[in-house]
């Protein structure tokens, strides 16, 4: 009984030991993305890992084609990285992704140019570390619009409105500088007058 107990306890303690040699990969993403139809988007993915980062794999797929109604039986391939970067040489993708991630930064985003509307659905990122290579796979809702929605024209007219707000105030401070400096060369310029007219003539009575 006792030796059961003993035995018990010592694969309980390896089991832990293995459990923390081998960490889950936390993998971070934007959720939703949206842009507009003709324009380019970046796909963010980023991740952590407790291991080195010399046999990072980075995978993107997308399961299904909202767009066409269209469910594909197996993953579309998208995007692989292994030591580099593997674009798609065919498809639908074809010359349409570019590498935007830095793996020793541990990012692994991608950018997708002009994207089109059969391009909206869910991609599935997924970065492995052998043997970091348990966790939940990142997932990005990428919706292709016509145009920008409400939000994003607000946020755009915000920073419109700020760039010229700056530029503004920019131009009133060199103005007003402008006008302190001469209002000072004025005041120097009387000043020096001043005396010049209180002197007399010696020989006057």
């Amino acid at each position: 009984m006792a030796i059961g107990k003993v035995w018990a306890t010592l694969s309980s303690l390896q089991l832990l030991a293995l459990q923390k040699d081998v960490s889950g990969m936390r993998i971070y993403t934007s959720e939703e993305v949206e842009a507009v139809n003709g324009t380019d988007v970046r796909l963010r993915c980023t991740f952590e890992s407790s291991r080195g980062l010399s046999l990072i794999t980075s995978d993107y797929s997308l399961p299904s084609l909202p767009y066409l109604n269209v469910t594909t039986n197996f993953l579309l391939q998208v995007f692989y990285y292994q030591r580099k970067p593997f674009l798609p040489q065919e498809g639908l993708f074809r010359k349409c992704i570019s590498w935007a991630g830095d793996i020793m930064g541990s990012d692994a985003s991608i950018i997708i140019r002009e994207v089109k509307f059969i391009y909206n659905g869910t991609y599935i990122c997924q970065v492995k570390n052998p043997p970091d290579v348990h966790g939940p796979d990142g997932e990005i809702k990428l919706r292709v619009v016509e145009t920008a929605s409400f939000s994003g024209l607000l946020l755009l007219a915000f920073a419109i409105a700020a760039a010229i707000s700056g530029i503004v105030i920019l131009l009133l401070i060199i103005a007003s500088c402008r006008r302190c400096k001469r209002r000072r060369q004025r005041e120097l310029e009387g000043n020096e007058e001043a005396p010049r007219k209180e002197r007399k003539d010696p020989t006057a009575w």
